[in-house]
């Protein structure tokens, strides 16, 4: 079983990258995981659904018949807490899927193809986060999940 973070890449920014970094090597120590970014496509706002089309379709592309699939969406299901949150990565992981794929869209968010193509759709929060932010914060809820899952000390 493997886990896999897909997003829309805007502009990059260097802490970014760092915390990648940081996540990615925590989480490789549970699973294999990986970070996979879309490039965004160059548009101004009055093409944002034209864009915004592309970029989904771009996700689509990338998803596997056996992925189980996360889509970040602000519609989602609002996680009461991190315990619940690990509990739903532990039953995708038990659910017999190749991969466990966690899909966070660009600024235009998900399509209803993509989130109807998730098992599961799920708010980070009910603000309105930089795509920045919210990959930190998946990346941390997912790295927390795994600790909470193998009873380590990291959650208090």
């Amino acid at each position: 079983m493997k886990f896999s973070l897909l997003y829309i890449s805007g502009q990059k920014e260097p802490y970014m990258e760092m915390v990648e970094e940081i996540y990615l090597k925590k989480i490789n120590g549970f699973l294999p995981f990986q970070i996979q970014a879309i490039k965004a496509q160059s548009s101004g706002r009055d093409q944002a659904q034209n864009k915004s089309k592309l970029e989904n379709g771009k996700i689509l592309d990338a998803i596997k018949s056996g992925d189980f699939v996360f889509a970040f969406d602000e519609k989602g299901k609002a996680a009461k807490d991190s315990i619940e949150f690990s509990h739903w990565m532990v039953k995708a992981l038990e659910s017999g899927h190749q991969r466990v794929v966690f899909v966070l869209g660009g600024p235009y968010g998900l399509n209803s193809l993509v989130r109807k193509r998730a098992q599961q759709v799920i708010s980070l929060s009910p603000l309105t986060l930089n795509h920045h932010v919210a990959r930190v914060v998946l990346l941390e809820q997912i790295y927390r999940g795994l600790t909470i899952w193998k009873n380590l000390p990291y959650h208090n």
